[in-house]
């Protein structure tokens, strides 16, 4: 599995097939998800005095992110998204 380097979050995005009135969307026609779920959390970001401050999501929180954060890699077949844990806006219950 990807183990993310520093303060990088592993998400897999969450992508909306319907509109609200229920009518399916063209692939080239969604937005991009800005919902997803943590598969893998880095150590953390490295402050001046060597100091590490942990990540605070953990593997299998849902997470609300910018939307054009990050960068989109594939591993084994599937499509995942790693970002910086700025790029994060909300752990969503």
């Amino acid at each position: 599995m990807l183990k993310p380097l520093g303060d990088r979050v592993v998400l897999k995005a969450e992508e909306e097939e319907k509109t609200v009135g229920g009518i399916v969307l063209a692939s080239n026609a969604k937005d991009k998800p800005t919902t997803g779920k943590v598969i893998a959390v880095g150590a953390g970001r490295t402050l001046d005095n060597g100091q590490v401050v942990a990540v605070s999501v953990k593997e299998g929180d849902k997470v609300l992110f910018d939307k054009y954060a990050g960068r989109e890699v594939e591993y084994d077949g599937e499509k995942y998204l790693v970002v910086h844990e700025k790029d994060l806006v909300a752990v969503i219950d």
